[in-house]
C-alpha cells in the first residue's frame, strides 16, 4: 500500500496512506504502556489514557467527547504494555477538525485533582469486573507469573492500591518521561493530497515541545518453569501454558506467527481446535496466541474446559505438541498453512482504522513499512526447517509455565 512519511522538526512524524473512500481513518501513537511505569505505579499509563478526555486548557470534557461524535465519527483510545494510541473515524471534511483534537488531548490535558478522583473510581469499577471474568483475569495473571518482577507482567489496568495512590504529579512526571516526540507518529488514512495531510498536520503538531529523554526498558530475564494453580468460585477450570518467545526483531518471529495460526490461531480449523473441541468436544474454547514485543515475546495456548476435562485437554494438547515435533509439517501441509493465514491477512487489510494503527506501529518499531507483497514474500520463504526449528524451541514442553484458575471444590 502506498504511504508517505514527513518528520516534523521535534521529531514527530506524520504518516499519510492515500485512499479513495469517504470515510477517513486516523491515529496518533506513542511508544510507551504499562511496561514504562515505575516501580508501585502500575497502571499509569492506562490513567493517563482515560484522563486525558476529562478537560484540557480549552475544552471541558463536554466539549471533548462531543468535538468528534458531533459530527457522527467514532474517536477512541486504548493502552497495551508498549503503546499508547488514541484513534478515530470520520468523513473526510473533518480531518482539521480531529487533528486539533488529537493535539488538544494529547498536549494540553490539565489534569484536574476531581476527574483524577472521579476516575480513579471508573477504573476500580473495570478493575472488579474484569476479575469477574476469568478467561480474561487469566491472561493478566500468567503474564504476572511470566515475568515476575519486570514490569511487563503488570496489569495494564493496574491494581487496587496503585490506581489509589496515584497523584497528579505521578502523572505529569509520566507523560514527561514517556511522551518521547521523536516516538510518536501521527498517522491518516484518507481521500487527502501529501500536502494536505502535512499542512494540517504541521499545523497541530508542529509546535509541541520536542521531548526526547533516555529510554530506560529493562529486557526481561527467563525465570523457571513453572506450573501454578490458583483455586476461585468459577464453574469452569481455565488454563494457560506459555513460554517467552520471539521479539518484533528476530526474523523467527515470522514462522512462529504462521506456526500459531497453524496450530491454534483464528479460525476453525486449527490443530487444536479440530483435536481438543471437534474431535473429543472437551473444550469450547481453545487458542493460541503470539505476542511480539520489543525485547521478548509471549507465545500461550489457552483452553477453558470443565474440571473433571482438564487434565485430558492437557494431555492432548501434549499429544499435539509431540505429534509436531516428531512428524515436522511436510511441504503440502505448510503450503497449505500458509495459504490460510496470507488469506486472512488479505482480508484484514479491510479494517482500515486497524490497518492504520498497524502501519503507524511498524514506522515506530521498523522505520519503515512492509508493502503486503513483502509480508506475503516473507511467509512464502518460511521452511519446512524453520518451521521444526521453531516448535523444538518454542514447544518445549519441559519449559511451557503453566497456570490454573481451578474451581473451588464444594
Amino acid at each position: 500500500m502506498e504511504y508517505n512519511v514527513h518528520t516534523l522538526p521535534n521529531g514527530i512524524r506524520l504518516l499519510h496512506v492515500p485512499s479513495a473512500s469517504a470515510i477517513s481513518h486516523a491515529c496518533i501513537i506513542i511508544n510507551t504502556g504499562s511496561r514504562d511505569e515505575p516501580e508501585n505505579k502500575a497502571g499509569l499509563a492506562h490513567f493517563i489514557e482515560h484522563l486525558i478526555f476529562k478537560r484540557t486548557e480549552k475544552r471541558s470534557t463536554n466539549q471533548i467527547l462531543n468535538r468528534l461524535e458531533s459530527v457522527g465519527a467514532d474517536l477512541n483510545a486504548y493502552t497495551t504494555k508498549e503503546y499508547t494510541c488514541v484513534h478515530a473515524s470520520f468523513l473526510n471534511p473533518y480531518l482539521d477538525r480531529t487533528l486539533d483534537l488529537f493535539n488538544d488531548i494529547m498536549f494540553h490535558s490539565i489534569f484536574p485533582e476531581e476527574e483524577m478522583d472521579k476516575e480513579k473510581s471508573v477504573i476500580l469499577d473495570e478493575i472488579s469486573s474484569y476479575l469477574d471474568q476469568p478467561e480474561e483475569a487469566i491472561n493478566d495473571d500468567f503474564e504476572d507469573m511470566l515475568f515476575a518482577g519486570h514490569a511487563l507482567g503488570n496489569n495494564i489496568l493496574g491494581t487496587t492500591d496503585s490506581v489509589k495512590n496515584f497523584t497528579r504529579e505521578d502523572v505529569i512526571n509520566f507523560r514527561e518521561a514517556n511522551y518521547r516526540t521523536n516516538e510518536i507518529v501521527v498517522a491518516v488514512l484518507g481521500n487527502y493530497t501529501l500536502n494536505n495531510v502535512v499542512n494540517k498536520g504541521s499545523r497541530h503538531f508542529a509546535d509541541v515541545e520536542e521531548n526526547n529523554p533516555d529510554k530506560k526498558r529493562i529486557k526481561p530475564g527467563i525465570l523457571p518453569q513453572s506450573n501454578t494453580t490458583i483455586y476461585k468460585p468459577i464453574m469452569q477450570a481455565h488454563c494457560i501454558l506459555g513460554t517467552q518467545a520471539y521479539s518484533t526483531y528476530q526474523s523467527k518471529k515470522v514462522p512462529l506467527m504462521l506456526l500459531n495460526n497453524y496450530f491454534g490461531g483464528n479460525g476453525m480449523s486449527s490443530v487444536l481446535n479440530l483435536q481438543i473441541r471437534e474431535k473429543y468436544g472437551i473444550a469450547y474454547t481453545i487458542e493460541s496466541n503470539f505476542s511480539p514485543l520489543h525485547d521478548t515475546g509471549i507465545f500461550s495456548i489457552y483452553f477453558g474446559t470443565d474440571k473433571e476435562k482438564q487434565t485430558k485437554a492437557l494431555s492432548l494438547i501434549f499429544k499435539e505438541i509431540k505429534k509436531l515435533k516428531e512428524k515436522p509439517l511436510n511441504e503440502l501441509q505448510l503450503q497449505k498453512a500458509k495459504n490460510k493465514f496470507i488469506g486472512q491477512i488479505a482480508l484484514g487489510e479491510e479494517n482500515r482504522i486497524g490497518l492504520i494503527i498497524s502501519m503507524a506501529k511498524s514506522l515506530i518499531d521498523h522505520d519503515k513499512i512492509d508493502s503486503l507483497e513483502t509480508v506475503f514474500e516473507k511467509i512464502n520463504a518460511v521452511t519446512t526447517a524453520q518451521m521444526a526449528d521453531v516448535v523444538h524451541e518454542v514447544l518445549d514442553i519441559d519449559q511451557l509455565n503453566i497456570f490454573t484458575f481451578c474451581p473451588i471444590e464444594e
